[in-house]
This record gives structure tokens, sequence and C-alpha cells, in this order.
């Protein structure tokens, strides 16, 4: 593990007419015993301006905070990044461009996934966490300020990034860094970007249900992985089994019982809970965010006069039918939608080990599997999952949170976004949150507005 300032590359990049030039220091391994040293480096980029006393936009080479996205979908591997062209998406550019335009150091590291046994959990957060570590052992040489290191990911990136903002400095994460020879530092963050975070693994499946249950037709894309081609894409359409619907609706039953012990409040101090058939102030949260997504789409220009699950009185959006609204945006997982009873989803393969390649992370999944599949320990599982440790006393919350959760998204229920946007509101934390009008599961959609929301919390 070293730093040679020295030893980087100046590259230019043009996409649109608009041109950057950054100095680059590829490749820096992250860790003293990398158990992936394919995946476990990070790179890192400079305006080149910066090195003859320039500005961007208020940022120097002292005082830029440093950008540090992650690259992981799916809980795949994430390789580390430079700026150009995505990796997977139809954004044609990556936010490392587009960063670097607007002034911030970026720095992009690899990350471990769930497909080698090296990869499982919790390696990706570990990861993500050394590399923090890596950043503040070689403060006086890196660019950018240390104090305002701020993560950005989509969907497991989503995760890794709520994660990273909960567990700053967490002791049950220490062995893991200790065995991969990561800097003895700090890993809190200064502010945690999240889009469509797919977090809290392990009550899910209660949520997708209590948000789909009785929409039995579904609509899916599969993708495929065939080597180190570039994925496909298939699509499938069907409806729900006698059995998958009757797992639904004993998911569904289930989500209740962890809502109410959850004891959350809304801004007014009002407790959110449900009744045993799943209605009650929980789910008038949720229909209110859906009602201020509409109000501010309608403010835009859009006509939404045909959304037949919304009530428009006078202009403004004032109801929602959340069952014709599930309905609407159509199911797109099948019961149990994460923890699969024949262990086949992406995050049972997440949470395998040595011995089990994939292991269940639900009592309901283990209960009623159909291999005969193992459970993952409780701890393991808890170190993926946010909301675990927000409030604890032994972490350092980030300060700043911005979340966003498309109102089309069918990847996860909003349940999920929205519990851990309550449990930070009750941690003392402000939290930038919204469900985007029309935005299905997708991240880095609105980056003016993001890095709008960085310079006001960086400049002010």
């Amino acid at each position: 593990m070293h730093f040679n300032k020295e030893n980087f590359e100046v590259n230019t990049y043009s996409y649109n007419g608009r041109e950057i030039r950054y100095r680059a220091f590829m490749n820096r391994s992250y860790v003293d015993k990398p158990a992936d040293p394919a995946f476990q480096i990070i790179n890192i980029f400079v305006p080149e301006c910066y090195y003859s006393g320039e500005s961007i936009n208020g940022y120097n080479l002292q005082n830029a905070p440093i950008f540090i996205p992650n690259s992981v979908g799916g809980y795949m591997p994430g390789p580390a990044m430079v700026p150009g062209p995505m990796l997977f998406g139809e954004a044609p550019i990556n936010s490392l461009f587009f960063a670097l335009e607007h002034g911030y150091v970026v720095a992009s590291p690899g990350i471990r996934g769930r497909i080698w046994t090296y990869g499982k959990a919790p390696a990706c957060i570990v990861d993500y966490k050394a590399a923090i570590r890596y950043l503040r052992h070689f403060k006086d040489e890196v660019p950018g300020d240390v104090n305002k290191i701020i993560t950005n990911g989509t969907s497991a990136g989503g995760a890794l990034s709520a994660l990273m903002g909960v567990t700053g400095n967490h002791p049950d994460y220490e062995p893991y860094l200790e065995g991969i020879g990561a800097a003895k530092e700090r890993d809190d963050i200064f502010a945690a970007s999240c889009y469509c975070p797919i977090i809290n693994l392990e009550n899910a499946d209660t949520a997708y249900e209590w948000q789909f249950n009785n929409v039995n037709e579904y609509h899916r894309i599969n993708m495929e992985f065939n080597g180190d081609a570039p994925p496909t894409f298939i699509p499938e359409d069907g409806l729900l089994t006698d059995e998958q619907i009757q797992i639904s609706d004993e998911l569904k039953a289930m989500f209740p019982q962890y809502i109410n012990k959850l004891s959350l409040k809304d801004n007014d101090g009002n407790s959110l809970s449900l009744d045993a058939y799943g209605t009650g102030s929980f789910l008038s949260y949720i229909e209110s965010l859906l009602v201020d997504s509409a109000d501010k789409a309608i403010k835009s220009g859009l006509d939404l006069s045909k959304e037949t699950w919304l009530t428009i009185k006078d202009g403004k959006a004032i109801g929602v039918d959340f069952f014709q609204y599930a309905k609407q945006v159509t199911r797109m997982k099948v019961p149990p939608a994460f923890d699969n009873l024949s262990l086949e989803a992406p995050e049972n393969e997440l949470f395998g080990n040595k011995e089990y390649p994939a292991r269940h992370f639900t009592q309901y999944g283990v209960f009623h599997s159909k291999v005969h599949g193992k459970i993952a320990e409780e701890k393991t599982i808890s170190l993926l999952n946010p909301v675990a440790y927000v409030g604890s006393a032994d972490t350092a919350l980030a300060k700043h949170w911005r979340i966003r959760h498309g109102q089309a998204d069918r990847d996860t229920s909003l349940a999920i976004s929205a519990i851990l946007v309550l449990k930070l509101k009750e941690a003392g934390r402000k939290v930038d949150y919204a469900l985007p009008w029309g935005i299905p599961h997708s991240g880095d959609y609105d980056l003016e507005e993001l890095f709008a929301w960085i310079d006001k919390i960086c400049l002010t």
C-alpha cells in the first residue's frame, strides 16, 4: 500500500463539445493483503488546472471535496472506473466526468462482489471502508479534503453508500479490515448520496409483498452474463402461481409486526404503524410521499390527469390509491423477492461462504427452503443492513444525506428507503429525500441537482 504523488498521467476526455483535463493516479492498491488484487485498487482523479493554482466553482487542490462513487450493481464486483463511458446503463457518460468538470476530486475504488468465495458478505462494504482509510492514510499527499468525503452509488451500490454513512468506524468491521491489511485510519464519511438502495434485506421480502400483494402479473428483464462480455437483457412476463400467491399473502402479513416494532414517527412526531391488514398511518405516510412526487411533477408542467390511482383537485395532487399505484407500476419480482426458496437470487449468493455458495438470510426463507438451504449468520446479515446501525453508540453517523427512490421503481418496496430515512431523522439527521416522478430503478439521473446539494453542504 503506497501513494506516490509523482507517479501520475495527465489525460483529457471530451464529450458533447465539453472537455476535461485531469491528473490520474491509477491502480493504487488500497490494502496491504488484498484478497483480489485485480479489484482492490483505487483510481484518483484531479482537475489538472489545480496544479497551476486555478480553481473551479470555489474549489481548489486543498479544499475540493472527494467524490467517491462505486460501480457496484446487483452486489456484483464493481471495478475501479475512469472518466468516460458508463459500464452499464443508458447514460452515455459516467458521473466521474461531470464531477471532475464541476471541480471535485474523484476517487473510484474497485470493490469485491458476490461471485467469488472471497467476495461474499461483508466483503463489499469492507472494501469501501478500506478505500476511505487509504485516502486518509495518505492525506498529506492525496489531493482534496479528506474531511469532505462523499460516497455515491445506485441499487446495491446505493446500499453500500448508505452503509458507509451509518457505520463509520464501527468495530464490527475491524476484523475484516485487519484481514486484508487496511490502513489504521477512520472510515467515517461526510455525506452519503444513495440512489434506490437495495437494503434491509432481511425485511425486504415482507415489504415487497406488502406493496405488491394481489398484483399477480409480473414483468421483468433478466440479466445474463457471458464471461467478460456486456450482459444481455431478456424480457419475461408471467403470472404468479397459486403457491406464490400464498407466499405473498404470508409475507405481507408479517410486515406490520416489523413496522410496529420500529416505533417510527413522522416529521410531526406522530406514530407510524400498520394494522393486521397492512393499513394505517405508515401506509398514509408512504402515500403522502407519492402525493409530493406527483405534485412536484404537476408543478413542472406534466399532465398526470390519466393516472387513475392519483386524485387531483384544482391542479394539485391530494390523494393516492396505493393498490392501484402498485398495479400500475407493475410487479417485477415473484415472492420471495429476495430470499429465493431455491437459493437462486443474487442476494442468496451474496450471503454464501466457502462451504455453501448461496445461503438464506431470512427465517421464512430457510424454513420454507426447497433445497434444504442453510441460513447465514445473523451477524453477517446485519453487517449489510444500514438500518441495524442507525443510532449505534459505536458509529460515526454521516452528517449529510441525500436519498432518491424513483416513483416508478419496482426493484424494492418504497417502504425500504422510507424506513431508513425515518430512522436517520430519529437520529437527528436531515435527509434530502424524494421519489422522483416516473423514474425507474436507476441512478445519477440528476447530477446537476446532486452537485448543487454537495456544493451547499461543502461551501456554506
